[in-house]
């Protein structure tokens, strides 16, 4: 069977659109295609203006997986993602349905080319004794070994944090490291074939803008206050684009209004777009990485380029 391919692009850069125009032309020769999602908040149930989380209009008919998995108030972890979509893809492609995976997580999509990092196996006593330290102590202990994991981990993000610390007493090593130097981006996997969607940063910029003035518009505001109200914003959950900074907003509406929560909103957005664009050249060196710049060309002739370069038509 054909080579699978996975989308990748920084967020704001027309994935979705995109496999579903592909998955629809595919279909017209014959060839069923169903869509993956590999976005750490697009699993969530409720979350969907602020995910982009594309509507039923918008699937246009192709069945999208591994969307509205978990409520918000649950934690779900790459591991977790992994497992299911390897069991997914392997059960499309048993039946002759060609998966197309569509990554707004880089850290999923690395994790679906090669593999994970695993660190060495959890000790009882080590992990008990880290768990039972004052908190404050502890992020201490996580911002002096481990700076550059002590900026991503959330405070009170207990789980990972004791298991940063684990790793490190255990080799001598900050997990951020060791996680950097695990399996360098290069041998992807034979059966799949990366596309990356290249975007130049003002163009990227420039969709941002107008995807969160086109969330706001849509309901975002009123999205994330029901959620937040209901109490259904997990510690995992409330850390999305969007929903994190509306919630501050709604903590003290004084000290950031609501049109400074917006600009601050497409700030950050901005801010993870440079961060992605990392990830994808470091992703780009994959074997047989495909990578195209969409410009203004419409998803009808990103499809008609696309399709002969990763040998779908």
């Amino acid at each position: 069977m054909r080579r699978f391919p996975i989308l990748c692009g920084p967020t704001a850069g027309g994935k979705s659109a995109l496999a579903v125009a592909l998955a629809q032309s595919l279909r017209a020769r014959g060839q069923y295609a169903e869509i993956v999602t590999a976005d750490a908040f697009q699993i969530y149930r409720g979350m969907d203006i602020g995910t982009a989380k594309p509507t039923v209009a918008e699937r246009q008919g192709v069945p999208h997986h591994l969307m509205d998995v978990v409520e918000p108030t649950e934690r779900f972890s790459v591991n977790q993602w992994l497992e299911r979509a390897e069991g997914l893809i392997a059960d499309l492609r048993g039946r002759g349905v060609l998966p197309i995976v569509v990554g707004g997580t880089h850290l999923y999509v690395k994790a679906l080319l090669e593999g994970l990092f695993e660190g060495p196996p959890p000790d009882a006593r080590l992990r008990a004794e880290l768990t039972a330290m004052d908190p404050h102590a502890r992020r201490a202990e996580l911002e002096r070994v481990d700076p550059a994991a002590a900026l991503r981990i959330h405070f009170n993000d207990e789980r990972r944090t004791v298991r940063a610390l684990e790793i490190f007493r255990q080799t001598g090593a900050p997990i951020s490291v060791l996680q950097s130097q695990w399996q360098p981006a290069g041998g992807g996997r034979p059966d799949a074939r990366l596309v990356i969607l290249d975007w130049p940063a003002d163009a990227i910029n420039r969709r941002i803008n107008a995807r969160v003035k086109g969330m706001m518009d849509a309901g975002l505001l009123d999205e994330v206050r029901g959620l937040h109200a209901a109490g259904r914003l997990g510690l995992q959950a409330v850390e999305a684009l969007g929903y994190k900074q509306l919630v501050a907003h709604f903590a003290n509406p004084g000290a950031c209004t609501l049109e400074e929560c917006v600009e601050r909103i497409k700030i950050d957005t901005r801010h993870l777009a440079k961060s992605q664009r990392t990830w994808l050249r470091r992703l780009g060196t994959t074997d047989g990485a495909v990578v195209v710049t969409p410009g203004d060309r419409s998803v009808e002739a990103l499809v008609a380029e696309l399709g002969p370069a990763i040998g779908l038509v």
